[in-house]
């Protein structure tokens, strides 16, 4: 038993008595309300749950049925929400109709150079802005970002161009700082699986774009999703940026299969980081509009005014002009699977 689903006409109070059950037998209950039914998911080890039991809870007023999920992640699953999960930021929707464009550098360098990449972004139709404050490096002596520093200048950003913040965190202990500057937190690749992190953003309710690990399976992607959504934040959006393989010619393997694999399995919105997926600029165009023809809610890419004098990641940055390029390009693929840009 994993999911109870309640009568059309089910009463607050039967809800409260089943949620009452729940919690007297050891479990926690994850409410998600349709507009034709209310769905409890219970968070715990259900296995527990002998038949009997079962049967007790599906006999209590109000339950049209319970279900069992076959698959180790429930709240992520589609048999626990069978609609996509529209996540909302803003005026900003991912997972609908309109596919978000997150733009912007790898790191935060100056309040000059951001300010100048997110004017140019936001004429071109961007819809957030991206950048790093806290930088995860595979070298301790490559840049590290700014820190907080870089978080004001992410918000003084936000205020002059109007446009929502994602920035990643890689420390518990930065909770505080994050959640002041930012609309919607980063889990970066390497940190998928740092649970105590996953478990920290998960007891707010500021939405997370969570990337898919270096080396992780799309079922381990969906169980760092359910680590988040079990502290009851249900506004995960999962994000394919590429897999290390045995080739070498790109800087990981952009795994395009994995868009259509989530979306069967998973309610959860997908966006798509094709500049960490190639690592180089000139494929991010291409794999850009395959990912949007997969099936892609957004699109995550890097942007900056002057690649060659980067701090971090120039190789993959589009230029301003080569990302109003692409923008323009995107439309007519976007149109053609009845989304829009």
């Amino acid at each position: 038993m994993d999911i109870i689903v309640l009568n059309r006409g089910a009463k607050a109070k039967e809800l409260r008595n089943i949620i009452k059950k729940l919690e007297k037998r050891g479990f926690s209950a994850n409410i998600s309300k349709g507009t034709e039914r209310t769905v409890i998911g219970v968070i715990g080890d259900t296995s527990k749950i002998n038949e009997d039991e079962s049967n007790s809870f599906g006999a209590m007023p109000g339950v049209e049925k319970i279900h069992r999920i076959t698959q180790p992640f429930k709240l992520a699953s589609r048999d626990f929400r069978p609609k996509n999960t529209v996540i909302r930021v803003g005026r900003t929707s991912i997972g609908g109709k309109k596919i978000p464009v997150i733009a912007g550098p790898c790191a935060v360098e100056s309040l000059k150079n951001l300010m100048d990449i997110g004017k140019e972004v936001r004429k071109y139709g961007a819809t957030f802005i991206r950048g790093g404050a806290f930088k995860p490096r595979s070298s301790p002596y490559s840049f590290q970002g700014l820190g907080e520093e870089g978080m004001k200048i992410l918000s003084e950003t936000k205020k002059a161009v109007g446009l929502p913040v994602v920035t990643e965190i890689m420390d518990p202990r930065d909770i505080g700082i994050i959640l002041k500057y930012t609309d919607i937190i980063q889990i970066g690749a390497r940190n998928m699986q740092n649970f105590r992190l996953l478990q920290e953003v998960g007891s707010h309710k500021k939405p997370v774009l969570l990337k898919r690990g270096l080396s992780a399976t799309i079922k381990e992607l969906l169980m760092a999703a359910e680590y988040i959504m079990s502290q009851g934040n249900n506004k995960v959006i999962l994000c394919e940026r590429g897999i290390r393989t045995f080739e070498t010619a790109t800087r990981n393997t952009l795994d395009l299969n994995a868009i259509p694999v989530l979306k069967k399995l998973s309610h959860l919105p997908v966006v798509v980081d094709p500049s960490h997926g190639a690592g180089k600029w000139d494929l991010v165009s291409p794999m850009s509009k395959a990912a949007v023809a997969a099936g892609a809610d957004g699109l995550l890419i890097e942007v900056h005014t002057n690649p060659a004098e980067a701090l971090s990641d120039g190789e993959q940055s589009l230029t301003p002009d080569n990302f109003k390029v692409l923008m323009k390009e995107l439309k007519p693929v976007a149109r053609a699977v009845g989304r829009t840009i």
